[in-house]
This record gives C-alpha cells, sequence and structure tokens, in this order.
C-alpha cells in the first residue's frame, strides 16, 4: 500500500472551501485513496462529508493512501495540494 504522511498546509484546516478542492482533486485522481488524521481511521477521500468529519486544522498531520495501479502518482499529487495548502486545482490534477 503507497501512503504519505503530510501536513495540513491550509491554516483554516480541512473544512469548506479546502475541503472541496481536496475531494474534488481526489475524485479525479481515478484512484480509490483513504485520508485519516494522524494514525487515526481512514474514510474515503472521494467523500466530503467524511473529510469534514476528520476535522483536520491547519498544520495536523494527515495519511493518504492506496492499493490501487496509479496509487503513487495520486497520492504525490494530493500530498502536494494538501501540505502546500493550494487554493486551486493544479491542471495536473
Amino acid at each position: 500500500m503507497a501512503e504519505r504522511r503530510v501536513n495540513v498546509g491550509w491554516a483554516e484546516g480541512l473544512h469548506a472551501r479546502p475541503a472541496s478542492i481536496f475531494v474534488r482533486a481526489a475524485t479525479a485522481s481515478g484512484v480509490p485513496v483513504t485520508i485519516a488524521k494522524g494514525d487515526g481511521n481512514p474514510v474515503n477521500a472521494a467523500s466530503m462529508l467524511a473529510v469534514l468529519g476528520l476535522g483536520a486544522q491547519g498544520g495536523e498531520e494527515i495519511v493518504l493512501a492506496s492499493d490501487a495501479d496509479g496509487a503513487d502518482a495520486a497520492l504525490d499529487r494530493l500530498a502536494k495540494l494538501v501540505s502546500e495548502g493550494l487554493e486551486e486545482l493544479p491542471e495536473t490534477v
């Protein structure tokens, strides 16, 4: 299983707009990805309610994981998005 541990780059954490950007990117990746806060239980990264339910704050560590084909590239893109707190989806997502 591929995994990336990153700190949330959005000051407000993964809520509202940042969560929406992240969920759209996770869905666009085309591979099933889970997200967890620290060592907590993983949830579907393509589910807005699940991501909001994590309550991940700015600076907190999250874990992105997937065991699908193409997982490494997808996780690298998502990890960059989260760690840099990008305000728009990059064209590469």
